[in-house]
């Protein structure tokens, strides 16, 4: 499972010779292979390169939105809580 926290051009899978221009510099994670991805952003709204990433609709990607610093906290107070029962 790959966890993204608010990054999109990083993220973007296709690197087509047309849109390496537009990436030239920036490193590349390769999330798309995860079995899972859980992406937390606050808008579906494209990254600094403007590129619409197609990671996003993805069968195997979840998409929460909201405020990435307390649905994590929420989440992680909510599995502790779970293996204490």
């Amino acid at each position: 499972m790959a966890l993204v926290i608010g990054a999109n051009d990083v993220t973007n899978p296709p690197r087509a010779p047309t849109l390496q221009a537009r990436f030239c510099g920036m490193p590349v994670l390769d999330v798309d292979k995860a079995r899972t991805v859980m992406v937390i952003k606050r808008s579906m709204g494209a990254g600094f390169a403007g590129i619409e990433n197609p990671l996003y609709y993805l069968d195997k990607t979840l998409m929460l939105f909201g405020d990435a610093k307390s649905f994590v906290g929420s989440t992680s107070a909510n599995s502790v809580a779970g293996t204490n029962n």
